[in-house]
Formats: C-alpha cells, structure tokens, sequence
C-alpha cells in the first residue's frame, strides 16, 4: 500500500529530530563547531568551514534528499527503511559518513 503524505512527514520529521538530537549531543560531549537549522521541509546542518548539507523532503515523490559537498543524493523508504536510489545504502549510515568526512564529527544516530 502507498504511503500517504502524513506518513511520509511523520517518518522524515523523526528522522530529522533523531539528526537534530545527535549533532546537540556531539556540540556538548566534542564542542563540536556546527550549526543545525530546521525550516519547514529542510534540515540544514553548517560546519566549521561554512560547506553545508542539506536535507530536505520532497513530498510530492515521498523521498529525501540530501546535498553534501560529495554529491547528492535521493532516499525512499523502503521495505521499513529509507534506501538509496542508486546504490542501496541506508540513510542513517550515510549521514554519520557524511558528517564525519564533511565535518570531522561523529554522531551516533
């Protein structure tokens, strides 16, 4: 059965408080320089050296995308979990990944 856009926005927004809640958790425990904004459908979490990623939703294609300075990328939410496009990876890890290597911060998520 098809996700409807109320499902769709409940799973990106907890997805989006779980980022939120990791990053405030690495500030505290690393004294982490990152800045996190969440406005309407877009999660933009700046680093030290202004680069950027960007998360946002895309409602009218149930997905979320994501800019990193590396490239960018589409998930949908697949079999329970939000998957890749292109290659199958899973958002949460690829987050983590991309923190790390665009910031040089770890989070757990």
């Amino acid at each position: 059965m098809a996700m409807t856009d109320t499902e769709f926005h409940q799973l990106a927004d907890d997805m989006f408080q779980a980022i939120d809640n990791a990053i405030e958790v690495a500030i505290d425990e690393q004294d982490a320089d990152i800045d996190i904004d969440a406005s309407g459908n877009v999660l933009q979490i700046t680093f030290e050296d202004t680069s950027k990623i960007v998360i946002n939703k895309q409602e009218p294609l149930h997905q979320v995308w994501v800019a990193t300075k590396f490239g960018g990328y589409h998930f949908s939410f697949i079999e329970g979990k939000w998957t890749d496009e292109r290659n199958g990876g899973e958002f949460m890890p690829f987050v983590i990944d991309s923190i790390l290597k665009q910031g040089g911060i770890q989070i757990s998520l």
